[in-house]
């Protein structure tokens, strides 16, 4: 045999003994260092830099706000500091133990602090101080009498709250017996919240490790993610317009049981009847494969019926009577309710559509379902039958979803032409070109944007915005322009997946809103402005550039904005409406975002803090609940008067006309289809 062949038989054999000797851990390790290496856009190397950067996303992912680690136990830990990067270099992964062993420790010691007040007379007579510093370092306990007194004063905070829940400071009742009342419930649920992190899937072992592969991505870009297959699936159906699922929506209650809140029309909960809201879900099963619903998290719920292997569980569920039932339920192909679209008509001085997009959801388990595009293609008929004068497309709150969606979108509305240019990890650049023959629609369309719109939202309505297309109103946007693809960290095994970062996106000027967002034509204040809500303050990044381009596009005429946004700001600045958003604005941002206050712990101080608190949010939810008189009336763009008298209708009409943000969109098509197209 010659010689080199030797060798090389040598080290494949050397490399197989050590694959056979790796824990699971170390091969999701190598593997997801493999993946991020190949597919990454920019991906960074391994040295003493990502050592440290991992290092300090991860510890903050393990104990975010310094209620469990010890000083001593970061002065241990910081010895990892820079030597992440070497174990990853020799595929050491034996460094993981003594992060999950210490926390399990220190969540352990927090129990048996927290069960220890039980017995205790805990003091609001105000000679303890409470102090909140939303500027603060982060500080991790000197040594366990300080973990005490924190944990103390943190279920003494608790206990009041909860009181306050039950009851208000202005009644006459007797807190002393309500505090004792209160105690037992508080200190019970605090003590499952903790088991919780010690039972959630997995252990506390495994979300150790998942935080650590988490870490590694993170320190790519915030959107790159590690996903198990519960988490793969979870992913995927919220931006589907089906999923198989039971069609049970559940959320945990005050009192920390598991209860049914949501039961989706047509899924096979809905359709057995067996199932009401409010059911407690006491245990699920599949098999042998049993979660007790005993001190767990919603999450754990979660990650149970999503698994893939569970396509028939039987639910033990106690009804509101107290009896219980064993229902056995099998998945069924459902509709996302939250990813179906659906237009309204707006009747006024104008008539105009109005048509929410949720997210640019696409079909993934039918070939027969609809994406985004497809079932805004359907609206637009109706409204094109109704003959409306312009369109309100809606994209706030919306975090995006798949590109291909929202390129079919903007090609209904835009000359052909490039829509947006891509560019890979390679260097190498794509032009994504209008995928139609010829616009759909050719009337004038606002845009309502916010901080929350992002990505695929974004990729849309900057489109939109150079062409000249459309009007952009509300704020400044998330800042999203890169786009992910899910990839599994082997092939072969079972090791999870990788929601990997693999191109970024730029405008058909060749500028990136990348960090900065895309700025409105016309801006509108929000409750959430001057709060750092954005990608530029997302740490690693990816940095905002522009590229050369080797083509032109042909933009429609320009818009002339200045009349427009004359008159949008003199309404805006009459309007009793956005006066108060502006106040409230204030508040929250100098009282609670950037909250630096000490006060005594007493029923009262403790009172007026939350009331303070929740009273800015229930004024602007009251700003919403009562309004002047509004320009237009709310029709169906077809069939109305058989779905008028619906429930679906009724409440669809209500939250359009309660929507200062909308009626502002409205008065400003207004004013601009009267200046293109005079009566």
């Amino acid at each position: 045999m010659p010689r080199i062949a030797f060798i090389l038989l040598i080290h494949c054999s050397i490399l197989f003994t050590q694959a056979q000797t790796l824990t699971p851990f170390c091969e999701q390790v190598i593997a997801l260092n493999a993946l991020i290496e190949q597919a990454h856009y920019s991906p960074k190397p391994i040295n003493d830099s990502l050592s440290k950067g991992v290092y300090t996303l991860f510890l903050k992912t393990l104990d975010p706000d310094a209620e469990f680690f010890l000083q001593s136990d970061i002065e241990k830990f910081n010895l990892d500091t820079y030597l992440l990067d070497n174990y990853l270099l020799d595929k050491d992964c034996s460094f993981i133990d003594i992060y999950f062993i210490t926390l399990e420790q220190r969540i352990q010691e927090t129990k048996q602090y927290i069960t220890a007040l039980q017995e205790e007379t805990l003091d609001y007579s105000g000679k303890d101080t409470l102090y909140f510093n939303s500027q603060k370092n982060q500080k991790y306990f000197d040594h366990t009498e300080a973990a005490k007194a924190y944990w103390n004063k943190r279920i003494r905070y608790k206990i009041a709250a909860r009181v306050l829940d039950e009851d208000s400071l202005n009644s006459n009742i007797d807190f002393t017996t309500l505090e004792h009342k209160l105690k037992t419930k508080v200190i019970d649920s605090q003590r499952c919240i903790l088991d919780e992190m010690l039972t959630q899937q997995g252990g506390i072992t495994n979300f150790v490790k998942e935080s650590f592969l988490n870490a590694l991505l993170q320190y790519q870009d915030p959107n790159s993610l590690y996903f198990n297959p519960s988490d793969k699936v979870l992913f995927e159906n919220s931006l589907s317009s089906s999923e198989f699922s039971f069609g049970i929506h559940t959320e945990k209650n005050s009192d920390g049981d598991i209860v049914i809140a949501y039961i989706t029309p047509g899924s096979a909960a809905s359709l057995h009847g067996g199932f009401e809201e409010n059911d407690i879900v006491q245990s699920l099963s599949c098999g042998n494969d049993v979660l007790e619903a005993y001190c767990i998290s919603n999450n754990d719920i979660l990650a149970f019926t999503n698994n893939a292997n569970h396509h028939t569980v039987v639910f033990k569920i106690k009804k509101q009577d107290g009896t219980i039932h064993q229902i056995e339920l099998t998945k069924s192909l459902t509709d996302v309710v939250n990813n179906k679209t659906e237009s309204f008509i707006l009747q006024g001085d104008k008539t105009l559509g109005y048509i929410k997009i949720a997210n640019f959801y696409t079909p993934t388990e039918s070939l027969n379902d609809s994406g985004l595009s497809k079932d805004v293609a359907k609206e637009l008929f109706k409204l094109l039958k109704a003959q409306i004068d312009g369109l309100i497309l809606d994209l706030r709150f919306n975090g995006g979803g798949s590109m291909k969606e929202a390129t079919d979108l903007a090609s209904m509305f835009i000359p052909r032409g490039p829509i947006s240019v891509l560019k890979y990890n390679t260097g190498e650049t794509f032009t994504v070109k209008n995928s139609k023959k010829g616009a759909l629609f050719h009337k004038p369309i606002l845009i309502l944007v916010n901080h929350y719109s992002a990505s695929a939202a974004e990729y849309f309505a900057a489109a939109m915005q150079d062409y000249h297309r459309a009007i952009l109103a509300g704020t400044p946007t998330h800042g999203k322009a890169s786009a992910q693809i899910i990839l599994p960290l082997s092939e072969t095994k079972n090791l999870g997946y990788g929601k990997l970062t693999v191109e970024k996106f730029y405008r058909i000027t060749g500028k990136s809103h990348q960090t900065i967002g895309l700025t409105p034509d016309i801006v509108l204040p929000t409750l959430f402005d001057n709060i750092e809500i954005g990608e530029q303050y997302e740490p690693y990044a990816l940095q905002n550039d522009s590229i050369a381009l080797h083509f032109s596009h042909q933009p429609l005429k320009k818009i002339e904005f200045s009349g427009l946004i004359a008159k949008s700001y003199r309404r805006v600045n009459s309007s009793t409406y956005f006066k108060k958003i502006k106040k409230l604005n204030q508040k929250l941002v100098s009282n609670y975002v950037n909250k630096n206050v000490a006060y005594p712990l007493t029923f009262k101080t403790i009172h007026d803090d939350i009331t303070n608190y929740f009273k800015i949010w229930e004024d602007f939810n009251n700003l919403f609940i009562k309004k002047t008189e509004t320009k237009f009336n709310i029709l169906y763009p077809d069939d109305t008067k058989n779905h008028k008298n619906t429930t679906s209708f009724e409440e669809n009409t209500d939250d359009i006309l309660k929507d200062i943000y909308i009626e502002e969109a409205y008065n400003i098509m207004l004013d601009y289809i009267n200046l293109v197209h005079p009566n």
